[in-house]
């Protein structure tokens, strides 16, 4: 993982099959045309950038057929050397979420990516065996802590009772949590559980403490919002301050938008962009 962002640093390009973006690169709305789809975001993401995202609902709309394409997406984005985070946003509790890990994390398995987006808001500790197997595994999670969307406000900057004389945010606690997990571990250069926040965000609404307090090593950061929802890049480090290191800038639809015909010319341009704000290794 480390030598793919020292090659091809820190964009993440999404592979999203949008009906309008399925219509635009003149492909059909079925699991055939999302599958044409995804394969041409790898061919073009490979060599240029380091980490595809696919967006499983756009698959799992098509039923058996997309789950079909969405294989072959998986497959093809692996053996092109890219890493792979399964934007599946599950969460569960006991063997019902660890199924769902051993689904996207477990070696050999038709649907395995190297990272899986998951919900922990019944608490991280309903998702201890999907953090286990993520690290025995040598895989990884990124557990939605503070998303961009308007709905999921009120919840996320909830504030917990007091504990230990420090109040916390749910945002700040699920953060916390997995900090607490990574630094248990000692399997991997930085942690195998990182966090989804989102760029839009004002990061001190929902308690986040973006400053750079001594000795701060922030879990990895899955960061959507850039392109299409508005976020800047040259704003990066402003936004997430000591996150910053730890970032990783996810685009799916600005870059999408760009065509089959463009989009590895918009995939290179964008990738070295992101290169030259943020660097390249994580930590």
């Amino acid at each position: 993982m480390a030598s793919v962002f020292a090659e091809f640093g820190r964009l993440c390009v999404g592979i999203d099959p949008h009906p309008h973006l399925l219509r635009e690169w003149g492909l059909e709305e079925s699991g055939g045309g999302a599958r044409d789809f995804g394969l041409r975001v790898v061919d073009a993401a490979a060599g240029r950038a380091g980490i595809v995202k696919p967006q499983v609902a756009f698959f799992e709309r098509f039923g058996a057929a997309g789950y079909a394409a969405l294989e072959d997406v998986l497959a093809s984005a692996r053996a092109a050397g890219l890493l792979v985070i399964a934007d599946a946003k599950r969460g569960d509790i006991g063997t019902t979420v660890e199924a769902y890990a051993q689904a996207w994390l477990t070696p050999g398995s038709p649907l395995e990516a190297d990272a899986m987006t998951i919900a922990a808001f019944q608490g991280v500790g309903s998702i201890a065996e999907p953090m286990a197997l993520a690290e025995a595994s040598g895989k990884g999670l990124f557990v939605l802590a503070a998303t961009s969307n308007p709905e999921a406000e009120l919840i996320q900057r909830a504030v917990l009772p007091v504990e230990n004389g420090s109040a916390r945010t749910v945002s700040r606690a699920i953060i916390e949590d997995v900090k607490a997990f990574n630094e248990a571990q000692s399997a991997h250069p930085f942690g195998s559980i990182g966090v989804v926040i989102g760029a839009t965000l004002d990061l001190s609404r929902f308690g986040i403490d973006t400053g750079s307090p001594a000795g701060f090593n922030p879990p990895p950061v899955l960061a959507p919002g850039f392109g299409h929802q508005g976020a800047a890049l040259s704003a990066a480090r402003s936004i997430f301050g000591s996150y910053a290191p730890a970032t990783i800038v996810s685009e799916s639809r600005a870059i999408l938008a760009a065509g089959p015909e463009r989009i590895a010319e918009v995939v290179g341009v964008r990738a070295e962009q992101v290169r030259a704000e943020l660097g390249a290794e994580i930590g």
